[in-house]
């Protein structure tokens, strides 16, 4: 949260100097940081949206699902508050916003949010846990949708994404897209990942997305 957002204001107050490529690969680039720091004490779930994947797919038990939303939400309205502070000059501080119609950015957080929980699940099955690959594959995906659906949407595919800097910036006339169409895409990709994969493959309980050497 705090180096995706800081970049989307660094570029926003400084003529683009990040640019919008620089943006998309900060968000992948942090994601699969993350995955390698903690993905072996928490699964780096880091998303509220894949949170509840895991727990649809049969992967994580209904009572760690509140645990781990209350400590994504509280991150990241941490990071947004420390962006606050810092760039006083902003006004969305980052915040998901449409540039179309509410309707075109929910049908596309739903895809990108497929294409995510897709791709988590898939690399977090059975002999495909392969130590780097995990990694690479999720903030790979993480930076092609905000590559294509970052001037559209905003590329949330993270409710908590969108929600910390819209409450603190105040920019919430839009935040219900953001909140609802990544858990549906999440859910979606449960769905497919079934239909593609053995019967084992959303039916485990196992609350890791297991990085392993």
């Amino acid at each position: 949260m705090f180096a995706g957002t800081t970049a989307i204001v660094i570029n926003e107050l400084n003529g683009g100097v990040i640019s919008h490529v620089g943006v998309a690969l900060t968000f992948g680039l942090v994601v699969m940081a993350m995955m390698h720091s903690v993905g072996d004490v928490s699964g780096a779930h880091l998303n509220p949206a894949v949170t509840l994947g895991f727990w649809a797919s049969g992967r994580l038990p209904r009572r760690e699902i509140t645990p781990y939303v209350l400590s994504q939400c509280a991150g990241a309205l941490a990071a947004s508050l420390a962006v606050r502070f810092l760039f006083l000059d902003s006004r969305t501080l980052g915040a998901t916003i449409p540039a179309g119609n509410a309707s075109q950015s929910f049908f596309l957080e739903t895809i990108m949010t497929f294409v995510l929980m897709f791709v988590v699940l898939g690399v977090s099955t059975g002999a495909r846990e392969k130590g780097l690959l995990a990694g690479v594959a999720v903030g790979g995906a993480v930076a092609l949708g905000a590559l294509f659906g970052g001037p559209v949407s905003g590329a949330s595919m993270n409710p908590a994404r969108s929600l910390a800097p819209a409450l603190v910036s105040g920019h919430v006339h839009a935040l219900w897209i953001y909140l609802t169409a990544p858990v549906l895409g999440s859910f979606l990709a449960v769905g497919a990942c079934r239909s593609v994969r053995d019967s084992e493959c959303c039916r485990r309980t196992t609350s890791l997305v297991q990085i392993e050497e």
